[in-house]
């Protein structure tokens, strides 16, 4: 009896010790969440057993039926209803996306409630009309529909879409084991106004600087400030600590010496001495140049006037050494680059079980067919935070490579599927006018270029409140084409993660993967032709662009995008029974004599030769005169190709 009477002594100290644990348990609210949009100088911090997950549409056979049939955007129905995710256990959405909102009700039930927690319509969660949802945490602009302010549940969390069909979408979430955690209630305090207010104020600033994130152990900066000429062949040691610490922010300013063909300037950082480089890459890859040009202006890293910064914080436990390597070519002449260097820093140490260092890996192939883009394959604990992409096409005119999706291995499991590669940055519609359009940078994602003449785009992703933590090891990687990895493209890209381990091996770049790929056939497809009718002609644009006169009249055509040079022009037409005729002009000079488009029976033309031109800032368009032959009337136009004469 006595020592049945001691066990239960035991037993409910045991107890009393629990339920004291759990009731001195700070509450975990959304706003705590939310914080992490602005807390970057906590992304060297481990989240061991949270695992980032997501629901989305894409094509569970792996084709390329990601949403729009809209199969695979729900689990299942419930009274008519599209049962769209379920999440069981404490945890959090931090980010929705898609690029085919509607005004049909989402419905999201917490902790097995019968009544909705929170009733909105799809559409609201990104229009910025519905507090909390506001700009620009919640947004668009490249296409895709984003919304990252975070939605807390305690036990579980469905969400319900009232509507006939649901196109695509991504859902991604984040258990939190061992929390304790307050469902969102759509009720605001002061604080949790000012908390929001000052994140969308940070998100909002198109000039970052490193004061933004000077908190935590990124608090109590020192700045060391550097200027040097670095010549062909040389390497030059800009920041060098032998103690603990950690870099808080760098600013490398080059003037325009990063831009350009050739990436011949090399950033490395090495930490504690390890055998191989935290960072080893070309400048213009690191800051997000797209083709030669500096293109990204995230919150954290990019270019900024001449200035290139990233305020990733770099903690290291014994040493730090960064320096730029310049890269001698044979033949080519290379100037000397006058470069200053400006290093944010502090003394606090780095808690090794709680905190990874910082590693990066620049990647660039002509990715074989039928194998996927990998970003990062890594064992050992860490998280993935970044991802930097150009992608250049090997096809004219063409980037259906962008139909890849993104997909996530972690701890052995597949945690993410994409629905297309622009999705992935938050983006949609790569080939239409105004969504991927040109290069377009917001707080954490972006469209880094969008060329179809020259075929290439690129864009890049933050991962904040969002990282990726993996345990044992990680595979992130990219499709290219539309199924089983079938469009020939020259990838480059860079990962930016923290991790318990060094890196084991690098990748040196080749002169050839240091320069940026200029093809030199393009294509110019009728939906993205830019016009100038004249002289009584209707345009209709089609399948193409169908010339329409009653007598005679011109339509002049911009050939923007491409490089200076001496041009082929190759054309794709139809004849058909009321062809007119047509003439290809380039300003005053007349490149082909008329030509008739008449038929008896529907002809697809292709690629007829219709002179050379060159073509200048100036002079980088042609004109297609077009007349009525008999009441022959109409001339479609198809393509237009150029092929560069060397």
């Amino acid at each position: 009896m006595n020592v049945l009477k001691n066990n239960s002594l035991i037993l409910l100290i045991f107890f009393l010790l629990f339920s004291s644990q759990l009731m001195s348990q700070k509450t975990y609210r959304w706003m705590d969440e939310l914080e992490l949009l602005k807390r970057v100088d906590k992304l060297p911090e481990y989240r061991t057993g949270s695992y980032v997950e997501q629901f989305s549409s894409y094509d569970r056979t792996w084709g390329n039926d990601d949403g729009f049939a809209g199969t695979y955007s729900f689990l299942r129905k419930e009274d008519g209803r599209l049962v769209i995710a379920e999440m069981e256990g404490p945890g959090v959405i931090n980010r929705i996306w898609t690029p085919t909102p509607t005004d049909h009700m989402l419905y999201f039930y917490f902790d097995g409630q019968k009544e909705p927690g929170l009733k909105i319509k799809f559409s609201d969660l990104f229009s910025g009309k519905v507090y909390p949802f506001t700009k620009p945490i919640c947004g668009n602009e490249i296409g895709g529909f984003y919304c990252y302010l975070p939605i807390t549940y305690k036990k579980s969390c469905k969400i319900v879409f009232d509507g006939p069909k649901l196109e695509f979408i991504q859902i991604q979430y984040r258990a939190l084991p061992g929390k304790k955690v307050e469902s969102y209630t759509g009720e605001f305090s002061l604080q949790d106004k000012k908390l929001l207010s000052e994140v969308n104020g940070i998100w909002a600033d198109i000039t970052p600087e490193v004061v933004n994130y000077t908190l935590g152990k990124s608090a109590d900066i020192q700045t060391k400030e550097t200027t040097f000429t670095l010549k062909p062949g040389e390497e030059m040691p800009f920041f060098e600590m032998d103690k603990p610490g950690r870099i808080v922010g760098m600013e490398i300013d080059g003037g325009t010496s990063f831009e350009g063909l050739y990436k011949d300037v090399m950033l490395s950082a090495q930490w504690d001495n390890e055998r191989v480089e935290a960072i080893y890459s070309p400048v213009a890859d690191f800051f997000g140049y797209a083709f030669g040009k500096g293109a990204m202006r995230s919150i954290v890293m990019g270019k900024q006037g001449t200035s290139n910064y990233c305020y990733l914080p770099m903690p290291f436990d014994r040493s730090a050494s960064l320096k730029l390597v310049y890269k001698k070519r044979n033949n080519i002449q290379q100037s000397p680059i006058s470069v200053n260097v400006r290093i944010y820093y502090n003394n606090n140490k780095r808690n090794a079980k709680e905190e990874g260092k910082f590693y990066s890996v620049w990647h660039r192939e002509k990715t074989p067919l039928g194998m996927f883009h990998r970003f990062l394959t890594q064992k050992g604990k860490g998280h993935y935070v970044g991802t930097i992409h150009q992608a250049q096409g090997l096809r004219p005119g063409m980037t259906l490579f962008f139909e890849g999706d993104d997909s996530t291995y972690v701890d052995n499991k597949m945690r993410l599927h994409g629905t297309g590669s622009e999705d992935y940055y938050n983006g949609g519609w790569y080939a239409l006018l105004d969504r991927w359009d040109r290069g377009n940078s917001l707080p954490i994602h972006g469209c880094l270029d969008y060329s179809l003449p020259m075929a290439r785009t690129g864009g890049y992703r933050f991962f904040l409140s969002d990282k990726m933590s993996y345990e044992s090891g990680i595979y992130h990687g990219m499709e290219h084409g539309e199924v089983k990895n079938n469009f020939p493209v020259d990838y480059t890209s860079v990962a930016f993660f923290y991790a318990a381990q060094p890196l084991s091996d690098r990748i040196e770049p080749s002169d050839e993967q240091r320069i940026v790929y200029r093809p030199t056939v393009h294509v110019y497809f009728p939906q993205l032709m830019l016009l100038t009718p004249s002289g009584g002609v209707q345009v209709a644009n089609e399948r193409g662009i169908r010339m329409t006169t009653q007598h005679e009249g011109a339509v002049r055509i911009m050939l923007n995008d491409i490089p200076e040079g001496k041009y082929k022009v190759l054309i794709n037409y139809f004849e058909k029974n009321n062809g007119a005729d047509f003439q290809i002009w380039q300003r005053q000079k007349q490149l082909s004599d008329w030509i008739s488009s008449r038929g008896d029976k529907e002809l697809f033309k292709d690629r007829v030769y219709v002179g050379d031109i060159e073509l200048t800032e100036q002079t980088n368009s042609i004109t297609v005169h077009v007349r009525n032959n008999k009441e022959r009337d109409e001339f479609e136009l198809a393509l237009i190709t150029l092929e560069r004469i060397e």
